[in-house]
């Protein structure tokens, strides 16, 4: 008698759980959609890789089902999902009045809990003001040279060999000079390999957040520690035996954990420069590689975007003398080229937000507490907003804002968390592609193919041969064709 009740208890416990899992508390109408699987909800979905430019199936699906606002769990948190362009846009202005950055505990794991994407009010805008220390404009007009004679260095370097797989090229290229730039990191000169470690941590980057030995997750975590410990062994070092001359954003951290009144403490110091790292290298190289596919499936815009570079060097009294800024800021259908490829690349497909009391917006509520995720590629993607958006057109760009975010374009973010790296970003890519069309002719020899997952996409094995222009042409004089 008393098993048959205790059964029944558990039995009305669970069906009252499933029910309350299945139709959330919400003091209005939520949005529809599904809550998936209890606790797992709708995660493995989500993860599933897209191996085509378009917005990805998870959300297509979603927006025919449901429309442009829907509900999920992922990862066992429940979230809104956003691919409406006005709520994006309240979304991003109202940061810390009705929403505030969040991000999912599994990457707060390997960013680090103390990372500038989980800090908000001043402690946020304290480290945004520090990183435009090293990429504000004035700072890259000194950089400037440097990016050209690192990306000339390493196109010649890459034209001596058979091939090259360019994204892992230009990710070492990008690594070298923002660790120099950061911390003074010479790979020659260390012992060692830092850039290894961020190998290890991007591959389990997005990946189901399982940590057991073995798995994808896991090796992340492990490649961020280690990564963490040579940035902690670096700043001992540093500390023991500080310079004279600062020289490098280490020394500008230094300073600032050394003054006695300074609210940066070490433990966020160090994930400011983990992710300064990370951010710095991976997004660019994935987006120089996708624009130099775009590029080459597309000589209309080669020739056009040829032409503005080759037009740069007859201009100048001194064709050897390197990029001014003047030039640089000249580079008008380079910059709609930039957007293009961003637009149309979607390397962050999704952005984070959690609400800070319920809200309402058209006939839905988004209950307090809960996860609202903005999906770029689905404004990006949609022809409402861009007609045909998987065309490679940068001309589009000629009519349309170009300087920064708006309703329909957030590649770089929005609001008050506008990438603070964005002009850091445009210039390596553009001083990259002034010097490869200027220079170079480049073909696939290998791979090629894109596979998109929810958080970076990757071109798979894009292996290019790169020839110096006069080499070739000096080759088809030498060997005619018969």
């Amino acid at each position: 008698m008393w098993g048959l009740a205790l059964t029944a208890m558990v039995v009305v416990g669970i069906t009252h759980w499933l029910y309350r899992w299945w139709n959330p508390k919400c003091n209005g109408n939520l949005p529809p959609g599904s809550m998936g699987w209890p606790l797992l909800g709708e995660t493995l979905h989500f993860f599933a890789p897209n191996p085509t430019w378009d917005t990805p199936p998870f959300v297509k699906e979603r927006i025919k089902r449901y429309g442009s606002i829907f509900r999920t769990s992922l990862v066992g948190r429940p979230v809104v999902v956003s691919t409406d362009s006005d709520l994006n846009y309240i979304i991003f202005q109202q940061e810390g009045q009705l929403f505030q950055s969040w991000y999912p505990d599994s990457f707060t794991e390997v960013f680090g809990r103390q990372n500038v994407g989980s800090l908000h009010g001043y402690m946020y805008k304290y480290l945004k003001n520090m990183v435009l220390y090293l990429f504000g404009p004035e700072s890259l007009k000194k950089m400037l040279q440097e990016v050209e004679h690192v990306a000339a260095t390493n196109l010649q370097k890459w034209a001596a060999q058979d091939s090259v797989e360019l994204k892992e090229a230009t990710a070492n290229m990008i690594f070298d000079l923002t660790a120099k730039k950061l911390i003074s990191y010479d790979p020659e000169k260390s012992s060692e390999n830092l850039r290894e470690n961020f190998v290890a941590f991007i591959q389990g980057l997005i990946s189901f957040p399982l940590d057991i030995p073995g798995t994808a997750y896991h090796k992340c975590l492990e490649g961020r520690r280690k990564a963490m410990t040579m940035l902690k062994s670096m700043l001992e070092e540093r500390r023991a035996k500080p310079r004279e001359v600062k020289s490098d954003f280490f020394d500008y951290l230094l300073e600032e954990l050394e003054r006695g009144d300074s609210i940066l403490t070490e433990a966020i110091a160090l994930d400011l420069m983990f992710v300064l790292l990370f951010a710095s290298f991976e997004t660019t190289s994935l987006a120089i590689t996708v624009a130099v596919k775009l590029l080459k499936e597309n000589p209309r815009v080669l020739q056009a975007l040829t032409e503005e570079h080759e037009s740069i060097l007859r201009n100048r009294e001194n064709t050897e003398s390197g990029l001014t800024w003047k030039e640089y800021k000249s580079m008008t259908f380079t910059f709609q080229l930039i957007n293009e490829t961003v637009r149309l690349a979607n390397i962050v497909p999704g952005v984070f937000r959690k609400a800070l009391k319920d809200i309402k917006f058209k006939d839905y509520t988004i209950p307090a507490g809960w996860a609202v995720m903005v999906c770029p590629p689905a404004v990006h993607l949609n022809p409402d907003n861009y007609k045909d958006p998987l065309e490679f057109n940068p001309w589009r760009w000629e009519r349309m804002d170009q300087k920064g975010a708006s309703k329909n374009f957030m590649a770089f973010g929005g609001g008050m968390r506008f990438c603070v790296g964005t002009d850091f970003t445009k210039l390596q890519m553009a001083v990259f592609l002034h010097c490869l069309v200027t220079k170079y002719r480049w073909q696939l020899v290998g791979g090629g193919e894109i596979v998109r997952t929810p958080g970076l996409q990757f071109p798979k094995g894009f292996h290019v041969e790169i020839t110096e222009k006069d080499k070739q042409n000096q080759e088809s004089d030498t060997n005619p064709r018969q």
